[in-house]
Formats: C-alpha cells, structure tokens, sequence
C-alpha cells in the first residue's frame, strides 16, 4: 500500500513538472510574439510620421526628389512585408535613407528652423528610442526563451512538445557600428 503511494505521489510531481515546464515554454514563447507585436507598433508610428516628415521637407527640397520618392517607396515595402526578418530588412533600409534625409536637413538652414519641421524632427528622435527600447525587450524575450529550451529538463520536454530555439534576435546592421560624422 505504501509503496503505491510513493508510486502516485512520483507519478503526479513528473506530471506537475511537465506540466509546469510546458506552461512556462508556452508563456515565453507568448512573449516573443507579444515583444515583435510591440516592435512593430513602434516601427508602425515611424512610418505614419515619415509622410509628414517627408511633406515638410519637400517643400524646400524640391531637388531631393529622388531620396524622398526612396522613402516613400520604403514605407510602401513596410506594409507589405509580412515575416519578422522581411520588416527587419525593411526597417534597416528606412535607417538608412532617413540618416540621408538628415544630411539633406543640414543643407537647408530655413527648414531647420520651421517649427513644424522641429516639432517633427523631435517626433522622430522619440520614436527612434522607442524603437530601440522595443527591440531590446524583443531580444530579451527571445534571450529568456531559447534559454528556457536549452535548460534541463526543459530540453527535454521542448524537443517533444515542438518547441525549438528561435535565435530571431533582432541585431543592427554593420554600418550602425560606426558613428556617424558630425559636420558645422
């Protein structure tokens, strides 16, 4: 009789602990996508700014047509990307072309000064450190979950259950390393 006990009661802790293991796999893997839903509510409120950035300044650029039709196009790309790595590669494009419209900026003292052009700008600069903030929790949800994977006897479980290491980090591009040149 005791010994059926001992049974039960090691047959119901394995239970409560593949039990609790799987919930908190399934919990982190919720996180991830919770995380990317809120990267691109960020990059999403980048893209709304961009034609009214982009507005202002063609006003007095008329000539920089070609970098702004670019950006425009790349906000179109936004929209119809569909994967994490497609709205990444998106994403890193835009950086670009918006390190240029800066540059174009700088070439159109009267624009600097527009008090719509400042309030945007700042609109902007907002939106970049969201952004920043919203891929490092990115990360850091994918960080806890492929741990969470690895671990034993996680390990286990996951490799049954279809859980596997995602490693989607989100990592900037190499020309990001570099500071970039300020000029007066």
């Amino acid at each position: 009789m005791k010994a059926g006990w001992i049974v039960l009661g090691l047959v119901l802790l394995i239970v409560l602990g593949f039990g609790g293991c799987y919930n908190s796999l399934v919990t982190k893997h919720e996180a991830i996508k919770a995380q990317w839903s809120q990267v691109e509510n960020v990059l999403q409120r980048r893209m709304d700014l961009i034609p009214n950035l982009v507005n202002t300044v063609k006003g007095y650029a008329k000539h920089e047509r070609k970098l702004l039709e670019n950006i425009t196009k790349a906000r179109s790309a936004w929209a119809g990307a569909t994967t994490p790595q497609d709205k990444m590669a998106v994403n890193k494009n835009m950086d670009g072309m918006l390190s240029r419209l800066m540059v174009v900026v700088e070439n159109y003292p009267q624009l600097k000064a527009s008090e719509n052009f400042l309030n945007l700008q700042n609109e902007l600069a907002g939106t970049e450190n969201r952004i920043a903030v919203e891929r490092m929790r990115y990360n850091e949800a994918v960080k806890s979950y492929d741990i969470a994977v690895k671990q034993f006897p996680a390990t286990l479980i996951a490799a049954r259950m279809g859980f596997a290491v995602s490693g989607a980090y989100f990592e900037a591009e190499p020309a990001a390393k570099q500071a970039p040149e300020v000029k007066f």
